[in-house]
């Protein structure tokens, strides 16, 4: 017989936990369903779990948490279940225990006669303004269900998104730190053993190799100089990025650096239009749809851009003539949304404009993989290629005399 710990639930949505003795982890199902209850989990533990204590972890909250938690209220808001009572439910069953605890005391807070909208403008960090002005539309109009089915979905892509563009960094990051590693290596055990070589010569050695070794000879005398020179430079960097001007330049070079700024731009774009499509959709006002949206980047650029549109909103102008106005948001994305002003779907156009972005970037994430692997694997055996050259070149010339 082993031993089971088991998680369940009864007809009134109670949690039941504990630990039972069977042959296997469907016995337990079949018990559980037997007593009238539904199993939420079921895992096999050692003897003495039972007195041990789970712990519990605490770790940073991150969008698939808030799109799960989300898509779990709009259940459970949608079955008639108070939403206070949906709160203490989800705690009781997350790991995160910031999480939970966040969970916990907007449960408290709704008690004492808060709304959920208001509840979570105290956890700003977690909850942004998106989704506090998503909610607050669903609770004024009373669509409460569909606001949080909103925020879920935008958690959901914004996951995505984020996933993404993780992914497109991580490629170009891991062959760089290879090729400084294999160039450490290099230096530090091949190179060395090779020079004492050649100084038993006594001859000439080729120019190449002559070269070589004298920068060789320049980086090895001078590598605390060039480490301490490069730390040097990512201080500057950071403390100019936290300055007005350099924190401008630095977003302009983001969007200017090859192959990846034109996916940021992309994946801004994407993100643009589906969180304005969300917001309209939810009963937002167009002002506060750009407030939030400025809210939403730290690229400078990409701010001044938003701002500047909101202005001209302000004078008058449409949504459509005003995003032309900033310079910044392509043509088509402008096109797209006169269509939709004109016609009165402008929800339902944005929706569509995103997921056209969203797939541009999918291939433009795939465009930049497929042209960086060749020039990365071209790169290394420069390198190597350099090296070897370099090492084997005298005795190459030896054999030939």
């Amino acid at each position: 017989m082993k031993q089971y710990q088991y998680i369940a639930r009864d007809l009134s949505g109670v949690r039941k936990e504990g630990f039972s003795q069977a042959a296997t982890a469907t016995d337990v199902l079949n018990w559980l369903r037997e007593q009238g209850f539904t199993p939420v989990s079921v895992d096999e533990v050692a003897a003495d779990a039972q007195r041990r204590p789970r712990r519990a972890r605490r770790k940073r909250i991150k969008s698939a948490d808030l799109s799960a938690l989300c898509w779990q209220l709009t259940t459970m808001v949608e079955g008639g279940i108070p939403i206070t009572s949906g709160l203490e439910i989800i705690a009781e069953d997350i790991e995160n225990t910031q999480l939970k605890e966040i969970l916990e005391q907007l449960s408290q807070k709704m008690q004492t006669g808060e709304t959920f909208s208001d509840s979570i403008a105290e956890f700003p960090r977690v909850f942004n303004n998106l989704s506090r002005a998503i909610i607050l539309a669903g609770e004024t109009g009373g669509s409460l269900p569909t606001a949080l089915k909103r925020v879920a979905e935008y958690f959901d892509n914004r996951d995505k998104l984020a996933r993404q563009l993780k992914g497109a960094m991580a490629y170009p990051i891991f062959v760089f730190v290879f090729i400084v590693l294999i160039v450490a290596f290099m230096m530090t055990f091949i190179i060395p053993r090779f020079a004492v070589i050649f100084d038993q010569f006594g001859g000439e050695l080729p120019a190449f190799t002559r070269g070589f070794m004298g920068v060789y000879d320049v980086v090895r005398t001078n590598i605390l100089y060039i480490i301490g020179s490069v730390f040097v430079l990512i201080v500057l960097g950071v403390f100019t990025s936290r300055t007005k001007q350099g924190h401008y330049a630095f977003s302009r070079i983001a969007l200017a650096f090859p192959l990846l700024g034109s996916i940021f731009r992309q994946a801004f774009v994407a993100m643009f239009c589906r969180t304005m499509s969300t917001l309209l959709g939810s009963g937002v006002s167009v002002l506060e749809v750009f407030d939030i949206l400025a809210e939403m980047t730290n690229n400078d650029i990409i701010k001044d851009a938003i701002i500047r549109t909101k202005a001209r909103i302000v004078e008058g102008s449409s949504v459509s003539l005003s995003l032309a106005s900033a310079g910044f948001f392509p043509n088509m994305v402008v096109k797209m949304i006169q269509v939709g002003e004109e016609s009165g779907s402008l929800t339902r156009v944005l929706d569509r404009t995103a997921g056209y972005y969203e797939r541009k970037v999918d291939s433009s994430i795939t465009t930049v993989m497929a042209l960086l692997e060749p020039v990365m694997i071209l790169t290394v055996g420069a390198i190597v290629l350099t090296v070897v050259l370099a090492l084997y070149l005298p005795i190459f010339s030896m054999s030939a005399h």
